[in-house]
């Protein structure tokens, strides 16, 4: 399986795991899946961190470096995701939410992620 990040997901994986559900740990865990973090997950990383709304010793180097750590590749964003975004319905209106779903569905991923919202699109949640 293929797993995409939401970006609360991602950093409780990394500081806080007893956050995430059983099956989002496990499925991270398995080795025979595939773990990515979309560029637009760090881009929201990067904004949060410079308006004072997250803290993460290091900031965002680290926090790249971290994630090579702990094998989770970082997922380009293509024309192709941003074609799909512009036919979304607003189930949700968080820009960087949207650009997963719209990921998730170009590339035939699951989204790890506790926002029941997403699922609202028909891409498969993982939570």
């Amino acid at each position: 399986m293929r797993l995409l990040m939401d970006t609360h997901a991602v950093l409780w994986f990394l500081s806080d795991a007893e956050k995430l559900s059983a099956a989002a740990f496990g499925a991270i865990l398995e080795p025979s899946n595939e773990k990515y973090v979309s560029i637009a997950s760090a881009w929201e990383f990067a904004v949060k961190l410079s308006i004072g709304k997250l803290k993460f010793e290091g900031g965002v180097e680290c926090f790249l470096n971290i994630l090579e750590d702990n094998g989770f590749g970082l997922f380009p964003i293509k024309g192709k995701h941003i074609v799909r975004l512009e036919n979304l319905p607003f189930h949700h209106r968080d820009p960087f939410d949207r650009m997963l779903v719209a990921t998730a569905m170009s590339e035939d991923m699951s989204i790890v992620s506790g926002d029941s919202s997403l699922s609202l699109y028909g891409v498969p949640i993982v939570w």
